[in-house]
C-alpha cells in the first residue's frame, strides 16, 4: 500500500505541475492541437507498459508517463475547447466534455469487471486491451482542426500570462478555489467510509458507478444553466452541495445512505468541474485562456494532494468522521468567499 500510495502520489503531481507550464507553452506558440495528440499518445502507450510491469518501480513509470500525458493536454485541450464554441455556449460545451469523459469512466472499469469475471486472472491483459481505444483517441484527435488565434492580439503579448499578469478577478477566484480544495480529498475516503460502514465491494464499486452517472448526465445541463445564469451562482450551489454530503458522509450509517450520497455527490460535480474551467477562461484575456487552466489545474492538483494527506492523518488522530468535517468546513468558507466577491468578465463573455 505504501507503493501504491507513492505512485499515485508522485503520478499526480506531475500532472498538476505539467499544466501550467504546457498551458503557457501553448498560449506562447499559439498551437493547441499538437499537446492534445501528444498527450493522448502518451496516455496510450502507458496501458501496455503497465500491462508488461514486473515491479512496482516499472508501474511508477508507466503512471507516471500515464499523468505526464494528462499534464500535456489538458489546459491546452480545454483552451481548444472553449476556442471551438461561441462564449454564450462556454458553459455547455463543457458540460459536454466532462458528461463523455464520466461516460466512458463509467463504461471502461465495468468493461473491464465483466472481462475479470469471465477470466479471474486476465489483470493484465484488461491493460492490453485498453491501448486499443487509448490509441483510437489518438487518431480521432488528429482530425481536430487547429482553432486559430483570437483577432487583434498582439502576437509578442501572447504566452507572457504569468501569475503577476493574471487579472485580479481570477486570481480571488483562484484563492478562493484553493481554500475550497485543501479540504476537497481523494474521493478514495469516501469509498473506504462505505466499507468502513459495512458495504461489500462490490456495493462500493456500484456506489462509485452511480456517483460518476449522475455527474455524467447532470454535467451537460448544469453547464448550459452556468451560461444562463451564470457560473458563480452555479459554482455556489456545487459547493453547498458537497458541503452537505460529506457532512452526510460523517453521519451516514446505513447503505441506502452512502446511495443516496454518492448519487446527490454527482450533483457537485457537474456543477462545479465543467463550469469552474469555463469560469477561468472567462475571468482572462483571450490570449492567456491556457495559462489559465493550467494555473487552476496545477492549484487544484497539488491542493488536492496536501488535502488527502491531511484527510489521512485526520481519520487516524480523530476517527473516521473528521476528514469530512473538515472538508465541509472548508467548502462554507470557499461558499461564502465566492459569493462576496465581484467577478468580472475580461473574455467576450458576461455570463459569470
Amino acid at each position: 500500500m505504501a507503493s501504491v500510495g507513492f505512485i499515485e502520489g508522485v503520478a499526480e503531481a506531475t500532472a498538476s505541475f505539467l499544466k501550467t507550464f504546457s498551458g503557457a507553452w501553448s498560449d506562447k506558440s499559439e498551437k493547441r492541437k499538437p499537446f492534445v495528440c501528444w498527450g493522448y499518445f502518451f496516455a496510450a502507450v502507458a496501458k501496455p507498459l503497465i500491462a508488461l510491469a514486473t515491479h512496482w518501480g516499472w508501474v511508477l513509470g508507466a503512471r507516471s508517463l500515464d499523468r505526464f500525458g494528462k499534464g500535456l493536454r489538458s489546459a491546452p485541450r480545454d483552451a481548444l475547447l472553449s476556442e471551438s464554441v461561441d462564449a454564450s455556449q462556454r458553459g455547455a460545451a463543457f458540460g459536454w466534455h466532462r458528461f463523455m469523459d464520466t461516460l466512458g469512466a463509467v463504461i471502461g472499469p465495468l468493461l473491464a469487471l465483466l472481462f475479470l469475471k469471465w477470466e479471474p486472472t486476465g489483470l493484465r491483459t484488461v491493460f492490453f486491451w485498453a491501448f486499443i481505444p487509448g490509441l483510437v483517441a489518438v487518431f480521432i484527435s488528429l482530425a481536430i482542426p487547429e482553432t486559430k488565434p483570437s483577432p487583434n492580439l498582439d502576437r509578442t503579448e501572447r504566452g507572457k500570462g504569468l501569475w503577476k499578469e493574471m487579472p485580479l478577478p481570477f486570481r480571488r477566484y483562484l484563492f478562493t478555489w484553493l481554500i475550497f480544495s485543501l479540504g476537497n480529498s481523494s474521493d478514495v475516503f469516501l469509498l473506504l467510509r462505505a466499507k468502513e460502514k459495512g458495504a461489500s465491494l462490490t456495493s462500493v464499486i456500484l456506489f462509485y458507478c452511480l456517483y460518476n452517472w449522475t455527474y455524467a448526465f447532470l454535467s451537460p445541463f448544469l453547464g448550459h444553466l452556468s451560461d444562463k445564469i451564470g457560473r458563480k451562482k452555479c459554482l455556489v450551489y456545487g459547493l453547498l452541495v458537497f458541503a452537505l454530503v460529506y457532512l452526510g458522509f460523517s453521519f451516514a450509517s446505513e447503505l441506502w445512505q452512502f446511495g443516496l450520497l454518492f448519487a446527490v455527490y454527482g450533483f457537485y460535480m457537474a456543477a462545479t468541474d465543467g463550469v469552474g474551467k469555463a469560469f477561468a477562461v472567462d475571468l482572462v484575456d483571450p490570449k492567456h485562456k491556457a495559462t489559465a487552466l493550467g494555473f487552476l489545474g496545477t492549484v487544484t492538483g497539488v491542493a488536492a494532494l496536501v488535502a488527502s494527506s491531511a484527510a489521512g492523518l485526520l481519520w487516524d488522530q480523530f476517527g473516521p468522521a473528521a476528514p469530512f468535517l473538515f472538508g465541509a468546513s472548508g467548502s462554507l468558507l470557499a461558499l461564502v468567499l465566492l459569493g462576496r466577491t465581484q467577478f468580472k468578465a475580461l473574455t467576450d463573455s458576461s455570463i459569470v
